[in-house]
């Protein structure tokens, strides 16, 4: 039952509606004197709709604005308390794989990789809410100073509840959406290489809010394309049967890309059906090109609805059983170099000469009839045509619009976990298409989703490996969004089992390739900082020399979890491969063959730094708390600067 107001109406807000139905765009929003988000009006723009000439008024600019711009550019730069924490019971190949998954606050995970990875990942896919009104996003914390967000978030839980409900009734509906956004991809930015692409799925919804806030945050300079996504329909929509979604494409730097004459290609649609087509027409035949090419057409036909036109014009099997088409060679424009005679060679007389001339220079034509690809007619009356192979035609440039059903990527997670776990998961065909198209000449780049979801992208960028034997590596980052699942605590759950399952299943397909296919991930979660004095900030937890150092390590965090934490204040690769080794009877990480050497637990005596300084490592790391005494730090130092002066030494 609801209950009675027992107040008078707030006619300020009537009279903004009423306002907002004649001119809706004078309405924005803002905050009351408490905080508390509400609509106004903007009396500038409403005096400038009542006049008949321009009203002055404040300094105008193009931009995008909204209430918390600020507070979120804020929550970018603001450093936090944090680290990462290996969690090597969720993981898969831990010591080799390259590629990471990492469980919290995308926000935090951003910035914390920030050093390890600054200007290295070549493509960032990403699939936030769309703010429908039914979407959730994340509560940042906007602190008033650095000092103060920075010790609220050596404070907050492992797991903290990072969600917030975004409804249409929400005062600042986009304005917090427009928040989450802001700070993340100006973190993300950072993160791409100089010639990196970024994608950003959004619906109708704040497609056109994202476009400018894009725009603004990597320069509309560097937009490339507004991917057009037609999913399946509803046939009772009241105007049009929508379905669509987007997927904003920019460059960190196009320029760029177009002096390296980047080109994206993707293989045209039923390419390899055909080929399978041609190669069982081949067999059947016995070998004869007209058998086979009977054959061939019979059974292309029964897939055309599957083809694009241009393939299925591909319609005979040559001598050798390859697929061709018998194309046009006149040119489409006149050029005098293009005006020749060709004789024909039975009757010996010339072969007219088609109005603009031929297609191709003599000296080329000289060439391709030397291997047998031009095709004369039974005599000279017949023009002549260019036996143009299949094979040869197999890229195209990705189309900007395109039509597909989603429920595949339902049904292929589906069918891998074994039930229905996870809502509208991303179709990993059209990933891998996308993910694929922009990474075609660079087999070895890192690919990052920091809206990870159900793990779609980690499952693409596997898939891809498989097609082509490249060494594409993944870096996915979810929060631990609670799910009413009895199978799964969390998304990030169901993401890490689904790249478990899929790896399997690509690496077991992966045929001769499957044996060096990196099927693995190192699992990671944001946590709070490993020293146990909270007053330290992330500033102050860089490794110190040897002499300086100080401190202590929380209860239950382990060396490997110090580990990492190195690995991040010195900005190394997560990835790196690690190895655990005794050295002098202790315990010892070596990380990508002695790039750095880690011994963080237990007394750090003569004979382990000796045995660590003889093999030269880039950098050693020890846990202060290791040594008995400064005389036993100083000796150490001492130590290398006799074995190994090369080696950069510190301590946690």
């Amino acid at each position: 039952m609801d209950k009675l107001k027992m107040h008078s109406p707030d006619l300020s807000q009537h009279n903004i509606d009423a306002i907002a139905e004649l001119f809706p765009t004078v309405v924005i929003e803002t905050v009351d004197a408490e905080g508390n988000p509400r609509r106004a009006v903007d009396l500038d723009a409403l005096r400038q709709e009542l006049s008949d000439h321009v009203v002055e008024g404040p300094q105008e600019r193009y931009q995008l604005d909204w209430p918390g711009k600020r507070a979120a550019a804020f929550a970018a730069n603001a450093p936090i308390a944090k680290t990462l924490r290996p969690v090597r019971e969720e993981s898969v190949d831990f010591d080799t794989t390259k590629n990471l998954f990492i469980e919290g606050d995308n926000l935090e995970a951003l910035k914390l990789l920030q050093e390890s990875y600054l200007g290295k990942v070549n493509l960032i896919y990403i699939d936030p809410p769309y703010n429908t009104g039914n979407d959730f996003v994340y509560e940042d914390d906007l602190a008033e100073s650095s000092a103060d967000y920075l010790a609220r978030s050596g404070q907050k839980s492992e797991t903290g509840d990072r969600l917030v409900a975004n409804t249409e009734a929400n005062g600042r509906f986009h304005s917090d959406w427009l928040s989450m956004m802001y700070s993340r991809l100006k973190l993300a930015r950072g993160l791409l290489t100089d010639d990196g692409v970024m994608i950003v799925a959004i619906s109708d919804h704040e497609h056109a809010n994202l476009r400018l806030l894009l725009d603004q945050v990597l320069g509309s300079e560097n937009f490339i394309a507004n991917v057009t996504w037609q999913g399946s329909g509803k046939n009772d929509a009241r105007y049009t049967a929508g379905g669509v979604d987007y997927m904003l494409i920019y460059a960190r730097n196009e320029r760029l890309l177009r002096s390296l004459d980047t080109r994206w290609k993707e293989p045209k649609p039923g390419i390899n059906q055909v080929e399978a087509v041609g190669r069982r027409a081949w067999e059947q035949s016995g070998g004869d090109p007209a058998k086979a090419t009977t054959i061939f057409r019979s059974g292309v036909r029964a897939i055309r609805a599957d083809l694009e036109p241009a393939v299925f014009r591909y319609d005979q099997i040559d001598d050798e059983g390859r697929v061709f088409q018998a194309d046009n060679m006149t040119s489409p424009n006149p050029r005098p170099n293009l005006m020749y005679e060709l004789t024909h060679p039975e009757t010996g007389k010339a072969v007219p000469t088609p109005t603009n001339g031929w297609r191709y220079s003599r000296e080329t034509i000289d060439e391709l009839m030397a291997q047998g690809r031009v095709l004369f007619g039974p005599d000279e009356t017949t023009s002549p045509r260019l036996k143009r192979f299949l094979a040869e035609q197999s890229d195209r440039v990705p189309y900007p619009t395109f039509t597909q059903a989603r429920m595949p990527g339902s049904k292929k997670l589906e069918d891998l976990l074994g039930a229905d776990v996870f809502d509208y998961p991303k179709d990993t065909a059209v990933l891998a298409r996308w993910i694929g198209a922009i990474t075609r000449d660079n087999p070895d780049a890192v690919v990052l989703d920091f809206f990870a979801g159900s793990g779609s992208t980690g499952h693409a960028v596997m898939e891809i490996n498989a097609a082509d034997g490249g060494h594409r590596r993944y870096l996915l980052v979810q929060l631990d969004e609670a799910v009413d699942h009895p199978d799964y605590g969390s998304i990030a759950d169901i993401a890490r089992e689904r790249l478990r399952r899929a790896g399997a299943q690509v690496k077991q397909g992966g045929g001769f390739l499957g044996s060096d296919l990196d099927v693995g991930f190192r699992s990671l979660r944001v946590a709070t900082t490993n020293m146990a004095d909270t007053r330290t900030t992330a500033d102050d937890l860089v490794q110190y020399a040897l002499t300086e150092a100080v401190g202590s390590v929380k209860p239950g965090r382990t060396d490997e979890d110090l580990l990492f934490q190195v690995l991040l204040d010195w900005g190394l690769d997560l990835a790196e491969p690690i190895t655990v080794e005794e050295v002098a009877g202790r315990r010892v990480f070596s990380v990508a063959e002695d790039a750095l050497i880690a011994y963080l637990s237990g007394e750090v005596t003569d004979a382990v730094v000796q045995e660590i300084a003889k093999r030269h490592p880039l950098r050693a790391v020890f846990l202060d708390a290791g040594f008995a005494s400064d005389a036993a730090r100083i000796n150490a130092e001492q130590i290398f600067r006799e074995v190994s002066p090369e080696t950069e030494v510190r301590a946690i």
